[in-house]
């Protein structure tokens, strides 16, 4: 059965100044970034513990949890909740480890690869059954450090190859908006470019 557009966009991340550029916040740099590209303001709204806007004209909400990471899902489940949207109306767009940066994977449901924020979301809305938008952050290659590691900021390369992969994305933002999934995988999941060599 073909699945629907998505009716949520969820950023995650952890308020405040200090995190806003670490490499946790990858999903509220997709999410700020989609706010701008659509014309949507983001405010406060204290009943969905977030920042919260919509676009009337593409039919979708756009949320950043303000709950911290580990509680990201009382800020998805308050709205997804109040508007009815269903799991697999939601895209929730997050950093991940297993994935270098540059690199961008968008998968519906699977796995939650230790990554608190789809822990709680999951938990919350009794389902892991919806979309992922997995945005590389790469692996400090000890486990011991990835508390750290993701709670810092990214080198200045891999920075710039993130902001790269979040353009990437953004490119495939009208096949998602359209439900086209087997176009918008494909165009997300594809090795990128390398970089031309300087001459």
């Amino acid at each position: 059965m073909a699945q629907p557009a998505p009716k949520l966009i969820v950023g995650l991340g952890n308020p405040g100044a200090e995190y806003t550029e670490t490499r946790h916040n990858a999903g509220f740099w997709f999410c700020e970034r989609l706010a701008q590209d659509l014309g949507v303001t983001l405010s406060h709204e204290p009943r969905f513990h977030g920042y919260v806007g919509r676009s009337r004209e593409a039919d979708v909400w756009l949320l950043m949890p303000q709950t911290y990471m580990n509680r990201s899902g009382q800020s998805v489940l308050a709205l997804a909740h109040f508007y009815r949207i269903l799991p697999n109306e939601i895209l929730v767009v997050h950093d991940e480890l297993d994935i270098p940066p540059g690199h961008l994977r968008l998968k519906y449901g699977g796995g939650l690869g230790g990554h608190n924020g789809l822990k709680d979301i999951t938990a919350r809305l009794s389902s892991q059954d919806y979309w992922r938008l997995r945005i590389g952050i790469g692996h400090p290659g000890d486990k011991n450090e990835v508390a750290n590691y993701v709670l810092n900021r990214p080198r200045r390369e891999e920075q710039g190859e993130i902001d790269q992969a979040i353009d990437r994305a953004l490119t495939a933002w009208p096949k998602i908006a359209k439900a086209d999934w087997n176009s918008a995988t494909q165009h997300i999941n594809a090795r990128p470019a390398a970089p031309k060599e300087k001459t």
